[in-house]
């Protein structure tokens, strides 16, 4: 049975390692480093099955502007699964369990980078993140507000951690 955790500093090797496992080179398991080693880490879980780490997602601190107010933004990146344990819903469940604890810390808007027809089933759109100005601004680039309390933004501004601009692909 899967099980989901916050990830501990003792956790770190194993998700460099299912970062490198899981995307073409090490630059998204650097990217974990240096959100983590810069503060910039929000929420970061990993999916254990027998005592493995075959999953693992991280949501990091933003800086967001909304009708000219500082709002509580997360990014989420990276998220990966394990190959040999993909399509079994691993990293939908990191999501949406890290979308729950973003909503538990008082989080207003999430953005991610990504395939959009995966990303819309969570509740991101493209359409609504044309909103924003920002250097990633492209049609992966997606938005969802987490606090229903609040409207999306009529306009804004968007900018990731500072570690993905140092993000080599």
């Amino acid at each position: 049975m899967m099980h989901i955790r916050p990830a501990t500093p003792a956790d770190a090797q194993a998700i460099f390692a299912l970062h490198c496992v899981t995307f073409p080179d090490d630059s998204e398991a650097r990217l974990v480093e240096a959100l983590v080693a810069e503060g910039d880490a929000l929420v970061s879980l990993v999916a254990e099955l027998g005592g493995e780490i075959v999953g693992h997602v991280m949501f990091s601190r933003m800086a967001v502007t909304g009708d000219g107010r500082d709002m509580k933004a997360a990014g989420l990146a990276p998220v990966s699964t394990n190959p040999a344990h993909q399509e079994r819903g691993i990293a939908a469940a990191l999501i949406e369990q890290g979308l729950d604890d973003l909503r538990g810390h008082g989080m207003e808007i999430s953005f991610v980078l990504g395939n959009p027809e995966y990303y819309a089933r969570f509740g991101y759109s493209a359409e609504d993140a044309a909103r924003f100005v920002s250097a990633y601004a492209c049609p992966a680039f997606m938005v969802q507000m987490l606090d229903a309390a609040h409207p999306l933004p009529v306009s804004g501004t968007a900018d990731y951690a500072p570690a993905f601009a140092r993000l080599e692909v």
